[in-house]
């Protein structure tokens, strides 16, 4: 009688005696869903928060959402037929790897893309991550804004604020109590890596442009044994 895929001892990664206890609670508990729930889907973060995650799990209350250790995760799928947890289930490995989780869901597919593709909340951008705008600010008083709506809607900033920007490399002056730019200035480019000045700009600015975002990349059906690719890995 051939051995059952399930009886196969996987060996991880070779580590202290904590983190191996920790890594093999998140391989059973990756097998103990696999065993109770038809979709395994494999999803990428965008502009990962915390605060946000945290929502996600809490509206996929009757799921479970894995993350992190992409490593074990592989491995708790199988990285080839000969090791995979079940049949054809190894196909969504190769989708496993950078900032990505696992969803386990009984929820059927049509319902899954539907919530993630709606989800989204935005934030204040973060040091080290691309600029989605160019933001520049134009010549004259500095608006509260800097620019981005209307000046009937906006106001001056304050100019106790007129260091702060000096400091953080607009070259402001205080012309009659108002903050003013002699030329426009550019704080960043479309695509630039920001630095710590440019994402506190943005913030001063009120200008919230980082999309936490749930990118599916595919799913595992175990009752047809058929991965789904939504994004090539």
């Amino acid at each position: 009688m051939p051995r059952s895929k399930r009886d196969k001892k996987v060996s991880l990664t070779q580590t202290d005696k904590k983190g191996r206890e920790g890594k093999e609670l998140l391989f059973d508990a990756i097998r103990e869903q696999l065993d109770s729930v038809r979709y395994v889907w494999a999803f990428s973060v965008e502009n990962m928060r915390n605060t946000y995650l945290k929502d996600v799990r809490a509206q996929w209350s009757d799921s479970r959402i894995f993350l992190g250790r992409t490593k074990v995760m592989a491995k708790a799928l199988g990285l080839s037929p000969e090791d995979e947890y079940k049949d054809n289930l190894h196909e969504l490995t190769p989708l496993i790897k950078g900032t990505v989780g696992l969803l386990c869901t009984q929820h059927p597919p049509e319902l899954v893309r539907e919530w993630f593709d709606e989800y989204r909340k935005t934030d204040f951008a973060r040091a080290g991550t691309p600029s989605p705008i160019t933001f520049t600010l134009p010549e004259g008083p500095v608006m509260s804004r800097g620019g981005t709506i209307s000046a009937e809607d906006d106001v001056r900033m304050t100019h106790i604020l007129e260091p702060t920007l000096r400091q953080l490399g607009v070259p402001t002056r205080l012309q009659n109590g108002v903050i003013t730019l002699g030329s426009q200035h550019t704080v960043c480019n479309e695509g630039d890596i920001l630095n710590s000045n440019q994402t506190r700009l943005l913030k001063l600015f009120g200008l919230a442009v980082a999309d936490f975002e749930v990118r599916l990349l595919g799913y595992y059906d175990a009752e047809d044994a058929k991965t789904t690719m939504l994004e090539q890995p």
